[in-house]
């Protein structure tokens, strides 16, 4: 009794601490609110609660830091999910949720967006459709011999990498050097300063893809047993697997196009659930998602706050994911994944 009492806090720990930082995100910044004006700001938020005393603060909660916060828990968990899924149902370790080149692909969907419109409300619909169409780009190379094994996939992925890669820097190329470089560079490397409220349509279709992970982990523990024992099962490979694919492709192409390129995220928060709560995914991807969701809001909280000049997400995961993730290694030994 007292195992599973420990589990059950340890759970509840776990998924309350999206919410415990993303109300703590609330207080920082370079203008600093105290918990009054914070809950008073949130109170006033609600339907026939009373208007807050300080307009001020309560636009700065409600318009600025709570949709920021919102935003870098939902991609933080889309991007854990996602990796975590990845990781089963390709059996690496090492697998990203960029595998298949959404991330390139929806670089070159905001950088192309940037060069023709000039950026603004037209940067998140390019940079999602283009994301979608590097993942079918890769699946369509994989069906090359009428099937789509994980080897070919993985392949077909490496490919349409390289060519969005390739784009992306013609993109760079063909930019204005003053205006329209800068913010095609600014965006790759990832940040959420222009967030607001009326980009969330992108978190609703993260929450359908992560959805759809958790109805579908079982079957994630039952093909990273490998293709032909989850047919001796009675799983349909072929369909399980795409629908794995397509919902993590969904959930990472919402990130990518909210976020920008965040790098690490996906790789190593999957391994610390794992040393958490094990590698069955029914837990690791729920478990992912809540720390997930936490770790990036953290980090962009660090991001806005410790420097005059905000640094970009991706260099603060990729500084912060290297040297932990060495540190996996060493505790791991390369195993304890699966």
């Amino acid at each position: 009794m007292a195992r599973s009492d420990g589990g059950f806090l340890r759970s509840a720990a776990i998924f309350a601490l999206p919410l415990v930082c993303v109300f703590a995100s609330l207080f920082c910044g370079r203008y600093a609110l105290t918990l009054p004006e914070v809950c008073q700001a949130l109170v006033s938020w609600l339907p026939g609660g009373p208007a807050a005393p300080a307009p001020e603060s309560a636009t700065l909660v409600l318009q600025v830091r709570l949709p920021r916060a919102l935003a870098a828990a939902a991609v933080g968990a889309a991007l854990s999910a996602s990796g975590a899924a990845f990781q089963g149902v390709f059996r690496n370790p090492l697998v990203n949720p960029g595998l298949l080149g959404v991330s390139n692909g929806a670089g070159f969907g905001a950088a192309l967006a940037i060069v023709l419109f000039g950026g603004g409300a037209a940067v998140y619909p390019s940079a999602f459709l283009f994301g979608i169409v590097a993942v079918c780009a890769s699946y369509w190379i994989a069906r090359v011999y009428k099937s789509a094994p994980t080897i070919m996939l993985i392949l077909g992925g490496t490919i349409v990498s390289s060519v969005f890669s390739a784009l992306v820097s013609l993109m760079k190329y063909v930019a204005d050097a003053d205006t329209q470089l800068p913010s095609i560079v600014y965006w790759l490397m990832g940040s959420l300063s222009s967030v607001g409220w009326e980009n969330f349509w992108s978190v609703a279709v993260m929450a359908a893809g992560c959805v759809v992970l958790v109805l579908f982990a079982g079957r994630v523990d039952v093909l990273s047993m490998g293709d032909k024992e989850a047919r001796s099962l009675g799983l349909e490979v072929g369909r399980d697997k795409g629908v794995i694919v397509a919902a993590a492709t969904f959930a990472t192409s919402g990130a990518v196009c909210m976020a920008g390129v965040v790098g690490w995220v996906g790789l190593i928060v999957p391994h610390i659930g794992r040393m958490l709560v094990g590698s069955e995914n029914r837990r690791l991807i729920p478990v992912s998602m809540a720390l997930g969701g936490a770790f990036l809001v953290v980090v962009d909280t660090c991001a806005r706050c410790l420097w005059a000049s905000e640094v970009p997400l991706g260099i603060l995961t990729a500084l912060i994911g290297a040297p932990f993730f060495v540190y996996l290694l060493k505790k791991t030994k390369g195993g304890g994944w699966r």
